[in-house]
């Protein structure tokens, strides 16, 4: 297992973790953050990205907002009270997780 796969798993928690730190977004600025926060280690891509979005507004978590910049219309995401709602759900799980998972690959005394 790639660390590149561990992190497929999570796009989406890390996506609306994003979206719920900065209010609302574009694509573009979401992949830049991503790959700024992990300095360099996880590269979201355009192909991966727009997928989770469109999902995420299919299924009521995000809404978006249309707005012509410099003659291109660029999309704006912004998480729904649903949206606030299954990050905040997505999140604990996450949590609870990287607890349980810090318990495995711990150091385990031997058994006598």
């Amino acid at each position: 297992m790639t660390k590149k796969s561990l992190y497929q798993g999570h796009l989406t928690t890390i996506v609306l973790k994003l979206l719920a730190d900065n209010d609302e977004m574009y694509g573009y600025q979401i992949t830049r953050m991503v790959k700024e926060l992990s300095s360099g280690e996880v590269q979201l891509t355009e192909g991966a990205l727009y997928p989770i979005l469109h999902k995420l507004e299919a299924n009521g978590l995000v809404e978006v907002r249309h707005e012509k910049t410099n003659n291109r219309t660029r999309k704006y995401y912004k998480l729904t009270q649903s949206g606030h709602h299954e990050t905040t759900h997505l999140l604990k799980e996450m949590q609870d997780f990287l607890k349980q998972m810090e318990v495995l690959i711990s150091p385990i005394p031997k058994l006598k």
